[in-house]
């Protein structure tokens, strides 16, 4: 079509536009003056011009030029949108992101925000209301909104919202991270001013639809959410407990982990969850890991201690906590990079009250054993030294004296600790015995046994069957015992009664 256009207008480098140098320098006042500067310089019929910045050069279509000109078309177009579409609205904010920098310092983007603010309070039970005492319902006052509850009720084409997730939050989430702020911005509620429940849930379902979507990762970095995690995660902190549970506040760390949290608003995060993990499950604390750990336990170490460091923490939660991580231990022995350090500050992080019995860290260890097979006598002693035998049952104690995994001195001492469980109702016939000094003397020899004899396992098995024998005959005293206060006999006559040896 040459007979049309005598113009070509390339447009950045990338597109370019065939026009007519009649009716284009009717319009426009600077491509006029372009054109002519062009003619002078080429002298060519044909003209080719470039204009790089685009829109930043102003093309000067205004009144002044020609009546009913392009500029003023676009003001009486965009004077209209608060009557457009809902879609119209979304539309045009998402096209605005390749040209932001124009389109946000013309204003484009904030009339277009506020017609978004004035759609959804028309269509809600959220509504929007200016922070200025006037009373104008003219759409061009909405701007510097803060929330209030109406009574309006959603129309039929909008589907109806649960008390977490409102009709609008799916459309929103496909418009831009710097399109969000703005709007979260022009609310009042950005950053430390967020105090909105409602702005709270829909910016943790936006982060989450990002986190999700490859499509949204190709388009923008993970550093442009990063303002808005940290106005989610003040949101959830203020409003607290009050409306997440311990699950819930560990799913939104998981979601905003990975937009460069504020290290304050994340400390903020894990004490308020650490407070509540009396609440968790295991499958709660099972946060995949970094640097190829299968789990993520510096964090359940940051939790543990803002937990113990909690206040008015009762010994119900803080035993329903220990059991918890009894469990966590035996789920994360196996893991191939667990540090013996790491399994450690998990096993040790609980005050002693927050167990009654110590078989499940006991399981822990010796599954981590049998996972870490290259572990030195020395590396399975110092697993073993968060072990209190006392708190070990005795049958768990017997398994531990039998198991070959196990350092030799500490199957000794976790025997010996089984000591001070010998019921009560034989004091009277420890007294009568040597048994003042049967410890002493059971662990001196063990100790100058171990010391001594090459075959130190040969020897702690034939303690073993000993131990085994002293519950047997530990069974028989207490029974008898039970017979002499039923008869209310206090003394027992040596002469006719011969009374077993413990050693």
């Amino acid at each position: 079509m040459p007979e049309f256009y005598d113009l070509q207008i390339h447009i950045n480098g990338e597109q370019k536009f065939f026009l007519n140098e009649k009716i284009v320098s009717k319009y426009s006042a600077r491509l006029k003056k372009m054109i002519d500067q062009e003619k002078r310089r080429t002298k060519t019929k044909k003209l080719g011009i470039e204009i790089d910045d685009f829109p930043g050069v102003f093309l000067g279509m205004t009144e002044k030029v020609s009546t009913c000109n392009l500029l003023q078309q676009t003001e009486t177009f965009l004077a209209g949108m608060f009557y457009w579409s809902w879609i119209d609205i979304l539309v045009c904010l998402k096209s605005c992101f390749p040209i932001f920098a124009h389109a946000d310092s013309s204003g484009l983007v904030q009339k277009l925000i506020s017609a978004l603010l004035v759609k959804i309070a028309q269509n809600s039970d959220t509504n929007f209301i200016t922070s200025s005492s006037s009373s104008s319902s003219s759409p061009e006052t909405a701007s510097g909104y803060r929330f209030y509850s109406s009574s309006k009720s959603t129309p039929d084409l909008i589907k109806s919202s649960s008390s977490s997730k409102a009709w609008w939050f799916e459309d929103l989430a496909v418009l831009p991270p710097n399109i969000i702020e703005k709007v979260i911005q022009s609310l009042g509620a950005y950053g430390p001013d967020n105090n909105s429940l409602i702005l709270t849930r829909f910016l943790l379902h936006y982060l989450k639809t990002a986190a999700q979507s490859k499509a949204i990762n190709q388009l923008y970095s993970k550093c442009e959410y990063g303002g808005l995690a940290d106005t989610a995660i003040h949101g959830v902190v203020t409003v607290g407990k009050e409306a997440f549970s311990c699950r819930g506040l560990l799913w939104v760390l998981r979601i905003v982990s990975g937009f460069g949290l504020n290290k304050d608003y994340k400390v903020g995060l894990e004490k308020l969850i650490g407070g509540m993990l009396d609440q968790a499950t295991l499958d709660d604390l099972l946060v995949s890991g970094h640097d190829r750990a299968v789990y993520d336990v510096n964090l359940v170490l940051r939790l543990i201690r803002a937990f113990v460091n909690s206040d008015e923490i009762s010994i119900h939660k803080m035993k329903k906590v220990g059991r918890l991580i009894d469990k966590y231990l035996g789920e994360i022995s196996p893991d191939q990079n667990l540090k013996i350090s790491k399994f450690l500050g998990v096993a040790e992080s609980l005050p002693d009250s927050a167990r009654d019995c110590l078989d499940g860290v006991y399981r822990a260890i010796d599954i981590y054993i049998q996972s870490h097979v290259s572990l030195s006598i020395e590396e399975r002693s110092r697993l073993c030294g968060c072990l209190n035998y006392e708190k070990l049952s005795l049958a768990v104690c017997k398994e531990l004296a039998k198991n070959p995994r196990i350092p030799p001195r500490i199957a000794v001492q976790a025997l010996i600790s089984q000591q001070s469980k010998v019921p009560k109702e034989l004091d009277y016939y420890n007294n009568l015995s040597t048994s003042s000094t049967t410890q002493m003397v059971l662990y001196n020899d063990a100790e100058n046994f171990l010391e001594e004899n090459e075959d130190m396992r040969q020897n702690l098995t034939r303690m073993q069957w000993r131990v085994v024998e002293l519950e047997k005959e530990c069974r028989e005293m207490k029974g008898h015992m039970s017979k002499l206060v039923r008869h209310n006999v206090m003394t027992i006559p040596s002469h006719n009664r011969t009374l077993p040896r413990l050693c």
